[in-house]
């Protein structure tokens, strides 16, 4: 295992922080295959950095057994800069303070700028082509100068990111049952991982809007086949794809072990560690757009009673919860518009009005525009 230390510019006067990554099996040069896996980038959602811990030790066991084919760089802790914001005792990981913009939003999209560096120099040799574009990538990144420490946060987790074959980015939310986004392009590949992860809702789209993380690591991917994939032989674009380990509170040794397990299984099913991935549990769900989620709000402020559990399948015209006015006797439904998967809702439970409360992964897609949650 190596430790890597990486500066983060752009921090007050007397201050720092830094990234710590950690590689695992073949040096870069000697690797097939690469593997990027990172936890909190929200930086109060702790359940991928246990699931983080355990990899390391996992990946540990099996680079001193030699059973790693891929180079592994793991990044535990992806937002020190969050972890360091707390207001009043409450951490505040989730946007930056300072510029209010959201960790996981404005990763820089490369695909424009290297289409213009490339256009003259792929040929027909694919392997020739995949390596032109990944040190073209790395190059684009280095030549960043960033001027805040969350632009030097963006573009050094980039840069540990951008030559990878498998981006894992893992999140959870306010409370879920486990589901992930990636593209359906890439779903082919990772359905092994919603597979072994007992992933109730798989959500799907291209572009969900706000250049997320996992969407800016497959972006220039994208952008370069569109350009010039009519021409020239072009690699696999880079699999992405964001894990959502449940809700918040859900931090234990026992989830975070499984989790882990379910991990490791996947790289072995890819071949990316040597050995035999036990076959994968049956799909809980089939895997639906993003566009298709169906986002219920409360109309009015008042007390959030749950009528359906996280999980459960529900239908349109069914009553999920109910917003308590107590002083007025109102007692208002919120009601499903859609047959799906009751994925996930907010922790809290007063609502004001407008607030997000729940969300139903639905089979038509039914939204435009950004569609992740602000």
């Amino acid at each position: 295992m190596q430790v890597h230390h990486h500066p983060l510019a752009g921090a007050p006067l007397g201050t720092g922080r830094v990234l710590t990554s950690y590689g695992f099996g073949p040096q870069h040069g000697d690797a097939p295959r690469k593997v990027y896996i990172q936890a909190s980038l929200h930086a109060d959602e702790l359940p991928g950095m246990v699931v983080a811990w355990y990899l390391k030790q996992r990946f540990a066991a099996l680079e001193a057994a030699g059973r790693l084919m891929a180079r592994i760089v793991l990044v535990p802790v992806a937002n020190p800069a969050g972890l360091n914001q707390h207001w009043f005792g409450a951490q505040m990981g989730r946007f930056d303070l300072r510029s209010g913009q959201d960790f996981n939003r404005r990763f820089p999209e490369l695909g424009p700028e290297l289409a213009l560096h490339l256009k003259s120099r792929l040929n027909g040799d694919e392997h020739r082509n995949g390596r032109l574009i990944r040190t073209a990538l790395r190059d684009a990144l280095a030549a960043r100068q960033p001027v805040t420490e969350l632009d030097a946060q963006r573009l050094e987790l980039m840069r540990l990111a951008c030559d990878a074959d498998l981006v894992i980015d893992l999140h959870c939310d306010w409370e879920a049952a486990p589901h992930l986004y990636t593209t359906p392009e890439a779903w082919p590949a990772i359905e092994p991982l919603a597979r072994y992860l007992g992933s109730e809702a798989q959500l799907l789209a291209d572009v969900s809007g706000g250049e997320p993380f996992d969407e800016a690591c497959a972006s220039a991917w994208r952008y370069l086949r569109g350009a010039f994939g009519e021409r020239y032989p072009l690699p696999p674009d880079v699999l992405t794809v964001t894990l959502e380990l449940r809700g918040v509170r859900d931090v234990s040794h026992e989830l975070a072990a499984r989790d882990a397990q379910a991990i490791v299984d996947t790289l072995t099913h890819l071949g990316m560690i040597e050995g035999d991935a036990p076959e994968p549990p049956p799909l809980r769900h089939p895997a639906t757009p993003l566009a298709g989620c169906e986002h219920l709000r409360a109309p009015l402020a008042g007390v959030i009673l749950h009528r359906r559990e996280i999980g459960e399948t529900v239908r349109a015209g069914e009553t999920i919860a109910e917003v308590l006015d107590p002083l007025e006797d109102r007692l208002v439904p919120l009601v499903a518009g859609t047959d799906g998967v009751l994925y996930a809702r907010h922790w809290t439970r007063f609502a004001t009005a407008g607030m997000l409360v729940a969300r139903i992964a639905g089979a038509h897609a039914a939204r435009t525009g950004d569609l992740l949650v602000p």
